[in-house]
Order: C-alpha cells, then structure tokens, then sequence
C-alpha cells in the first residue's frame, strides 16, 4: 500500500508561485511513477506531469510546458509541482498520484492518491 499526502496549496494573486509537495510512504513507492493531476469545479480531472523515481524523467500535459515544473527528492521521498505565473484558470484542487507504468497519463492508470491540496488564484 502507498500513501502520498499533499501540502503547499493556498490562495496566491495571479502571477503569483506556489510550490506543492507529496509526500509518499510504504511498500516498494519508488517503483511507481508519480504525477500530479488537477480538478476544477465542474471539470474532469486533468493531467498535470509525471516523473519517475529512478531516472527523473518528466513529462508535461502540452498546455503546463513552460510554467509549471516536477520534480522529485529521493532522500525525502517527495515529488514538487513548482508553479509560476499563475492564473485564475489554474484554479483546482491538485492531486498527487502514482502509477504502476512510469509513461502513465490518464487518471485510470493511477493506483494511489492523495488526498488533494486547493490551489486558488485570485484576479
């Protein structure tokens, strides 16, 4: 079983930077990819990037490139989502996650998630 917890959420103005944090524990975890979603009022759950314990490898949804960053602390067990820039649109509740195949991108190929963080971005 694998447990991840958020943290780092909160309401920041537009353009303003947040950095999220997970958090994951028990059994063989570093064998997952990891990646962290979004949810909007109203909305599907949406894919944000991944990343791969073991190499670092990431890979972004086409429309975060550019402002928004993963990356993972092996001695801390945890994987960030930087974001910059942001913007009202950005707002949601995000979701970390981790998924038996490290090229995982839809929300069904994930096994374990957290409990999510809220990200508001005022105007």
């Amino acid at each position: 079983q694998v447990q991840l917890v958020e943290s780092g959420g909160g309401l920041v103005q537009t353009g303003g930077s947040l950095r999220l944090s997970c958090a994951a524990s028990g059994y063989g975890f570093s064998r997952f990819g990891m990646g962290w979603f979004r949810q909007a009022p109203g909305k599907e759950r949406e894919f944000v990037a991944r990343i791969t314990w073991s190499t670092g490898s990431t890979y972004y949804a086409d429309s975060m490139k550019g402002r928004f960053t993963i990356s993972r602390d092996n001695a801390k067990n945890t994987v960030y989502l930087q974001m910059n820039d942001l913007r009202p649109e950005d707002t949601a509740v995000y979701y970390c996650a981790a998924a038996g195949s490290r090229a995982a991108t839809y929300v069904s190929e994930f096994d374990y998630w957290g409990q999510g963080t809220q990200v508001t971005v005022s105007s």
